[in-house]
């Protein structure tokens, strides 16, 4: 009897020091994350009014050259009524109106490429925002999942890189980490920069992940590789 009473104190202990745990896991992941949101939502703002700032510009642009088309115009009107009072120079009158249009062809070439400059200006803006929104929903989405069953600690690193820390890897050393680097290019692509320890399966994971997007199973997958190197039982 004194033996089953014991075990039980021992389960009890475990299952309150298992509480303390998950409690204190809850809090750091929650304040990484939130961090981890604030920083996306300043570089967006900041991303916004450096656009923002560009298109005002052209658009004055745009102005300034409206104004020249407007004058080119009105000297074109002058010249004409010249030529009109003085026929000597009209070999020479022509050649300035031919220079001047070709110029305003210029002007309008400009013109038409700054629409579409502004266009893509456009797209690009709303494509940074799906971006951003699709981020934090899946950042948010995750969390659940990193914080209750993954054991996962997200740390950003200098050069807009994510370390993932993941514990409880190895029975005999809950405390040992697992880590991995990973960088988001320009173009919204994931790429695995190191790996402690390394996993030969990571390569392939990298690669499926920038197939299916799917970093909730990127990360479990990634998991049962780190835990296989202490059952030594590879999982598929």
């Amino acid at each position: 009897m004194a033996s089953i009473r014991d075990y039980n104190v021992v389960e009890q202990f475990n299952s309150r020091l298992e509480e303390i745990r998950t409690k204190l896991l809850d809090q750091a992941m929650g304040e990484v994350l939130n961090d981890t949101a604030a920083e996306l939502c300043q570089e967006h703002r900041q991303y916004m009014k450096s656009v923002l700032d560009t298109c005002f510009k052209k658009c004055k642009e745009d102005e300034t050259m409206f104004d020249m088309i407007h004058a080119y115009k009105q000297a074109l009107k002058e010249k004409t009524s010249s030529l009109k009072k003085k026929s000597a120079e009209h070999l020479e009158v022509v050649s300035e109106i031919e220079d001047k249009e070709h110029h305003k062809a210029l002007l309008f070439q400009r013109i038409e490429k700054l629409k579409k400059d502004q266009a893509r200006n456009r797209e690009l803006i709303q494509s940074q925002n799906k971006a951003n929104k699709d981020r934090l929903k899946k950042l948010n989405k995750c969390k659940d999942v990193f914080q209750k069953h993954l054991s996962l600690e997200i740390r950003k690193i200098q050069g807009e890189k994510l370390q993932f820390v993941f514990r409880n890897i190895s029975r005999k050393d809950p405390d040992m980490v697992h880590t991995f680097l990973l960088q988001l290019d320009a173009e919204g692509i994931y790429h695995i920069i190191s790996c402690d320890p390394p996993l030969e399966k990571m390569a392939h994971l990298e690669h499926r992940l920038q197939e299916t997007n799917n970093f909730s199973a990127f990360l479990a997958n990634v998991r049962r590789e780190f835990v296989a190197l202490h059952s030594g039982a590879k999982m598929a």
